[in-house]
């Protein structure tokens, strides 16, 4: 695993000393070297990497990493260049084409926004090939809900875009009144129809953000 150097370092560090880190460390380890495992080991962290804890303005949270080879690259619903665009982010471009009018890209690379301060979180970190889920239940959940606690205690307006049941039920840990929440289904082909496409999510995040004196985020990704 990459380690983590930034702010986040002071921020969840403690947990690499708990049990359950060591216990996750060890089976992640394991998995590594006896199976096929996404991302790539050193892309564990970038979530963290490409967004330091003092510049986090809009936290998007999804589930665990895409399982098929050279998608997953420790950025929740991104993909690498040059992969084809999956399900959930084609309704995210749409929904922020009808929200704000951006033009949809012709790839799913979503770095832009992670430097900007979005921070794409997954609730578990890592993943067997081709079997969602798979490392789901091993301490990953603990420790992205120090990452969100860490979120939660900054003094200063962010955004929580939590789409679907799973990202839902952090909601009971979100109590800084400074803060945003926004739910609403899954992006997903299964259940966008139902409340996501129109949530417009995009828009009340940005003008949030300026109300509150902050810089809004340019969620348009440019073509390659």
């Amino acid at each position: 695993m990459g380690a983590i150097q930034n702010d986040w370092l002071e921020a969840v560090g403690g947990e690499f000393h708990k049990p359950y880190y060591k216990e996750l460390y060890e089976f992640v380890k394991e998995e590594y070297n006896t199976k096929t495992v996404y991302p790539p080991a050193d892309d564990i962290f970038n979530a963290l990497h490409l967004t330091p804890l003092k510049d986090v303005k809009v936290l998007v949270l999804g589930q665990d990493p895409y399982h098929n080879v050279n998608q997953a690259h420790g950025l929740s619903f991104s993909v690498l260049p040059g992969q084809k665009v999956p399900p959930s982010l084609q309704n995210i471009y749409q929904e922020l084409h009808d929200d704000l009018g951006c033009y949809i890209p012709n790839h799913g690379y979503l770095e832009k926004w992670a430097k900007q301060g979005v921070l794409m979180l997954n609730t578990v970190l890592t993943v067997q090939a081709h079997k969602p889920n798979s490392h789901q239940g091993k301490g990953w959940e603990k420790f992205t809900d120090a990452i969100i606690e860490a979120v939660n205690t900054q003094d200063r307006p962010i955004v929580y875009l939590l789409w679907g049941r799973p990202a839902q039920r952090k909601v009971p840990m979100l109590n800084n009144p400074k803060h945003l929440i926004l739910t609403a289904p899954h992006p997903s082909p299964y259940s966008a129809a139902s409340g996501f496409f129109g949530c417009r999510h995009f828009s009340q995040a940005n003008e949030f953000l300026k109300a509150n004196g902050a810089e809004p985020v340019d969620w348009q990704i440019e073509n390659i």
